[in-house]
Order: structure tokens, then C-alpha cells, then sequence
């Protein structure tokens, strides 16, 4: 069943994903798309039923004010703006600011009763379409899946299985940047519970080695994402068939890699890493969900409850949190002091409250004491926030006595490490992650 959909154009605005999940929230598909669309690409897309043109502070490109080709006002669609004045074309929803629900009102007239669309977004059809989207674009081919154990790629490889069963390939590629017990635990659960056709890549020396003596993240996260296919092509050719590559891409990762009228924030290994030469077509099955609409795909897909609530990983892996140039001594200290504070965030119940909990070490050291003598070590930054869709974020209030009783066992437990502190940047002005 294809679900009806309202097309967002973006003329500037910050509040465009604002504006698409307060519309799915409606019951009701949206997408965005950049101003320049034409008529006829706008046609071809499938069950739209309207078009809101939604402007901002970023509508200005070179000095040139935009706006949408005048071919869209005739296309047929009903169009959403302010006054349909031509040099804007601005949605009055800006003054809402983030409010979900008041843009639900705002625009809940025009997408029902003006566009005459139907409340039929909705999981069960989404899982439904995607599978029969899939099966026309691999047919009987093969495809090799990139499975971290994330929930990103584990939805991925649910509906993947359902689509073509046996021809999915999925390669865990331990980078040596995998969290403590990680690889272990993708191993034991997918291969050994859900039967998967895995494979195990043990490439630790081999990344890091690409990694020494980088500090710029942006240059890591490209290589990183690079060696990543770099791995999957060595693996292919072991394996016959293989034409497409599974990729967990979601659409956060696509907005903070820049638009057309947005700055980029950060490129994602996914999304900006890719090398040009690229020997597979991409299958993106969730490129246009949100991270809470991932999770209930997961859900909907009969995933464990652990596995689609499980901690949300950047694909770099710790190599985003390990600061500056990466150093195995300094990842070691990252990695044993995010056990702690995960198994922490565990005893106190934290781990179902809060979206996101990790742990930072930067590549700088600050003077201290340790068994009574002077020490010359690193510091240990926790993070804690919670979000909907990873676009903002707010922090975590953690008691006092937990954050104590953590800070006690990382500076007792982890070698190296004299301070712990406490990260209290919302999002923005700051990213979730810190590289």
C-alpha cells in the first residue's frame, strides 16, 4: 500500500524536519526536498497530495534570494506558503519554534482537509512497501550488509531478511574502535540466535594503523568510512553474486551532511565517507526515517526489546570520542570508562531513561595526584542527553550520587585518568557526539 505524502520544498528554513515529523505524526507521509525540484520531477514522485513551501533564514545563496521554480504553482498541487508571495514563499510555522504539536495544528486543514490525504503512514505499511521496494531493486542477487550491531543495521538486516532471506551477507568488521564486549556480543547474537549468514572481520591493526597520527575528525570519519568498503569489496570477492551494499543510513545522517540551503554539521561515514569508486549499488531502506521511527520499524519487524533500544553507536565507533589523534593506550581508557558508566547507568536504571550516555577522553592531559605523588594524566568527559529524533538534544539531571559513585570508579579503575566531568551542552549549541 502506498502511503499518501505531502512534499516539504525547502526555501531556508531551520524547521523543516520540524514541520515533516509533525505531519507523519498526523498519520500522514512527508518528505523534503530541495527548492530547485522541477514539475515534472515533483509528478513523478509517488501519491503526493500537496506541496508546503517552507522558507527561513537560509534563503538567501549567494546573495541571491531563491525560491521554487514558477512551473510548481501549475503542477496541480495544492501549495501551502504565506500569501504565496513569491520572494518568500514562507510558511508561517517558524513561530512555533520546535513545537511539534502547534504545527500539527497548523497545518492538520490543509493536509486533510485541503489535500484530501489519507492517515495511512504507518509502520505495518512502511515494513511492507520497503519489502517489496527491495525485492525490485536486488531481485535475486546478493547483498553485503555492514552489520555493527547498532539499531540502525540490525533494523536493516530484519528487513532485509524478510525481503530476500539467504541472499543477505552481513560482515561485522571489528575496527578495534567497538565499545568493550561489542564485537563479541554481535557475533553471539546474530549468528548464534537469529542464525545470520555472518561474517567476522577482525581488522583492529589495520584501522588503526590508517588512523595514526590523525587528529582531524572529519579526515578520520573519511577513512574510517572508506576503509570500511574497502573491507566489504575484499569481502565480496570471496563471495559470489554480490551487487548491492546494505547500508543503515537514516535521515539525520543526511540533513547534517549538508543540503542545499543547509550547512553542513558533520559528514557521516555513510552518507559523505563513500569513495567514488564504488563497486556496489546502495540499498537504503531507512534513509527517510528518524531514529524513533527506526525503532519502531524494529518493533513492528519483532525484534528483541534490547536490541531496538540498545545505545545509539556512531558508525566511526570510538574513534569519535578518543579525541584528536587516536592513541591504543588512550582508546583503552576511553573504552574501559564507558563500560563503567554504561554498567552504572545499568544498576541505577538510567539506561532506559536516558537516549544516549557515553564517555570522552581528549587528547590533552592536566596535572593531578596519585598515590600521593604527583600525576600527569588524562581526563575523562561523560555525556548524557536525551532526544527524539537526534536533531536537538537536552541534558541529563543525574543525581549527584550516581555521578559520584561513577566518577569513584573511573578514577580508581581506569589507568591513566585523574579528572571525570560532566558535560552540560544542549544540542545546539553543541552535536550530540563531540568529532
Amino acid at each position: 500500500m502506498k502511503q499518501d505524502m505531502i512534499v516539504i520544498l525547502d526555501l531556508g528554513s531551520h524547521e523543516n524536519t520540524v514541520v515533516a515529523r509533525a505531519i507523519r505524526a498526523l498519520g500522514v507521509y512527508s518528505e523534503i526536498y530541495p527548492h530547485d525540484i522541477t514539475a515534472a520531477e515533483l509528478k513523478a514522485l509517488p501519491n503526493v497530495k500537496g506541496i508546503i513551501i517552507n522558507g527561513g533564514p537560509n534563503n538567501v545563496i549567494d546573495g541571491v534570494a531563491i525560491d521554487v521554480l514558477p512551473d510548481i504553482y501549475e503542477a496541480g498541487f495544492p501549495v501551502m506558503a504565506a500569501g504565496h508571495d513569491k520572494a518568500l514563499c514562507e510558511v508561517k510555522l517558524a513561530q512555533f519554534a520546535n513545537d511539534e504539536e502547534a504545527i500539527k495544528e497548523a497545518v492538520k486543514g490543509f493536509v486533510f482537509d485541503t489535500c484530501k490525504a489519507e492517515a495511512n503512514w504507518n509502520m505495518k505499511n512502511f515494513v511492507a512497501d520497503q519489502v517489496e521496494l527491495i525485492r525490485q531493486q536486488v531481485g535475486d542477487k546478493k547483498v553485503l550488509l555492514a552489520l555493527s550491531g547498532g539499531v540502525d543495521s540490525s533494523v536493516v538486516a530484519a528487513l532485509l531478511l524478510k525481503a530476500i532471506g539467504d541472499n543477505l551477507v552481513c560482515v561485522h568488521v571489528n575496527h578495534g574502535l567497538m565499545r568493550k564486549g561489542e564485537s563479541e556480543n554481535v557475533v553471539e547474537v546474530f549468528r548464534n540466535q537469529l542464525c545470520a549468514n555472518l561474517v567476522y572481520v577482525d581488522a583492529t591493526d589495520r584501522f588503526l594503523g590508517l588512523l595514526e597520527g590523525v587528529a582531524d575528525p572529519e579526515q578520520k570519519r573519511k577513512i574510517i568510512g572508506t576503509e570500511f568498503i574497502r573491507v566489504f569489496e575484499e569481502e565480496a570477492r570471496k563471495l559470489d553474486g554480490i551487487d548491492f551494499l546494505g547500508q543503515g543510513t537514516i535521515y539525520p545522517d543526511i540533513v547534517e551532511s549538508g543540503t542545499k540551503t543547509a550547512k553542513m554539521v558533520k559528514s557521516h561515514h555513510n552518507v559523505g565517507g563513500l569513495p567514488e569508486d564504488l563497486q556496489f549499488a546502495l540499498v537504503e531502506p531507512l534513509k527517510q526515517l528518524f531514529k524513533d521511527e527506526v525503532r519502531a520499524c524494529g518493533v513492528e519487524l519483532g525484534l528483541p526489546y534490547e536490541m531496538v533500544y540498545r545505545q545509539p553507536f556512531p558508525g566511526p565507533g570510538l574513534g569519535v570520542r578518543c579525541l584528536g589523534a587516536i592513541t591504543r593506550d588512550r582508546l583503552e581508557a576511553l573504552r574501559e570508562a564507558d563500560a563503567i558508566l554504561r554498567e552504572e547507568f545499568a544498576i541505577a536504571g538510567l539506561d532506559k531513561k536516558v537516549w544516549q550516555y557515553f564517555t570522552v577522553v581528549p587528547d590533552f592531559k592536566s596535572v593531578g595526584v596519585r598515590d600521593n605523588a604527583r600525576s600527569y594524566d588524562w581526563p575523562v568527559i561523560i555525556r548524557a542527553v536525551n532526544t527524539i529524533d537526534a536533531m536537538t538534544a537536552t541534558i541529563e539531571q543525574i543525581e549527584w550520587p550516581i555521578l559520584l559513585k561513577i566518577t569513584d570508579r573511573i578514577l580508581k579503575e581506569v589507568p591513566n585518568v585523574n579528572r571525570v566531568c560532566y558535560d552540560m551542552s544542549p544540542k545546539p549549541s553543541s552535536t550530540i557526539e563531540w568529532e
